[in-house]
């Protein structure tokens, strides 16, 4: 796989969107990867992992997105 942006050797995949990225163009952020809801403090955690690979061309958004069917 070759990277997205300078077509030299990617080094890894951005987690949000599957681009090829090389050591160069890597960027780094958190990713959730499970939300759970507590039962005795009746509110939502999350699971997260810091240093996700990102590719910078694409916009995970910032904040959660409202899901009032899941309740």
């Amino acid at each position: 796989m070759l990277c997205w942006f300078c077509a030299e050797a990617a080094r890894a995949t951005c987690r949000f969107c599957g681009r090829g990225v090389c050591a160069d163009h890597a960027r780094f952020g958190p990713y959730i990867l499970q939300v759970n809801r507590s039962e005795s403090r009746r509110r939502a955690e999350a699971l997260v992992v810091d240093d996700a690979v990102q590719c910078g061309s694409c916009r995970p958004r910032p904040h959660a997105v409202a899901m009032p069917e899941l309740d």
